[in-house]
């Protein structure tokens, strides 16, 4: 198979995936081609998203789990079998895979999907974009979401500094959280406020991750989870929440694990180089994809012919 350039620098075990589904304008050819190399079902839940903008993330997402199964797992394309549990997490439902376990997990937000992945440990990742609330101020922002953080956090996303940079340290205390929560697989069941994050004194900066950062979980320091913590640009952030995995077999320690990995960009060339067609083509498909592309090109014009 093709190795691209992000491969030789990655320890064993480890991947940090990372596409720009933001800036990807997808060409017919393109976007049939990769409709043709998920499963029916996961395509069809695509093609009901309203936006272009979540189909392509959706999209996105579905070709890098393929990929990482095929090229790191080595399960030929036309084997892999993705289904997700009841709280929407895919998972491998049947694997000849017989090397060492894999925990992997994704997420998009913003202008990229994510996919990092680990053996013998339990991971979850987050993405936020550093934006400016669209319907309220940044204080009834933060009033809404009061109940998210605790008491010592609250204090130290808003004696950040200005606004944006209140926000950016809001983003990456959800991220964090996020990325725990999806490790443990709990959902929107768990009360955020029995974890609390005490941050690194190093400034993120893009090109290195850290792994400074602690968590408290009910009120004591929690020693067997490990978060990871990077730049993608200036305005996205991603946590890495790496844990034992008892239910994995091998599991080991991640305090063990090798030196933190960045997250190595992907074009849509990388995202294919392994996918070989599982359905026919389907013209309507690039059509109502167009239609919603198109869509709010639509709208600026409208209002501005008004």
């Amino acid at each position: 198979y093709v190795i691209c350039a992000s491969r030789l620098c990655l320890p064993m075990g480890s991947v940090r995936w990372a596409f720009r589904c933001g800036s990807w304008t997808p060409s017919r050819c393109d976007w049939l081609f990769a409709a043709r190399c998920i499963q029916r079902e996961e395509k069809d839940r695509i093609g009901q998203f309203v936006f272009a903008k979540d189909a392509k993330s959706a999209m996105a997402g579905r070709l890098l789990l393929r990929r990482f199964v095929c090229e790191m797992m080595g399960v030929p394309w036309s084997e892999i079998r993705l289904e997700r549990s009841p709280r929407g997490k895919p998972y491998l439902a049947v694997s000849s895979h017989s090397g060492l376990p894999w925990s992997f997990n994704l997420s998009h937000q913003g202008d990229y999907a994510v996919l990092a992945a680990e053996q013998r440990v339990q991971v979850g990742v987050d993405i936020m974009k550093n934006t400016m609330p669209g319907s309220t101020s940044v204080p009834e922002f933060f009033r809404i979401m009061t109940r998210q953080f605790t008491a010592y956090e609250w204090s130290v996303i808003q004696s950040a500094g200005s606004e944006h940079q209140q926000l950016a340290a809001f983003y990456r205390h959800w991220a964090l959280k996020e990325s725990f929560i999806k490790a443990i697989g709990t959902g929107l069941g768990f009360n955020l406020q029995r974890v609390e994050f005490h941050l690194s004194s190093e400034s993120l900066t893009q090109g290195r991750a850290l792994r400074q950062t602690k968590m408290h979980l009910d009120e004591e320091e929690e020693e067997d989870w490990i978060f990871e913590e990077s730049l993608l640009d200036v305005d996205h952030h991603v946590a890495v929440a790496l844990g034992p995995a008892g239910n994995l077999d091998s599991a080991h320690h991640p305090s063990s694990l090798p030196p933190p990995t960045i997250f190595t960009l992907l074009s849509f060339s990388d995202l294919i180089a392994s996918a070989s067609p599982l359905t026919e083509e389907d013209p309507a498909y690039w059509d109502s994809f167009k239609m919603k592309a198109e869509a709010p090109q639509r709208q600026r014009e409208t209002h501005t012919s008004r």
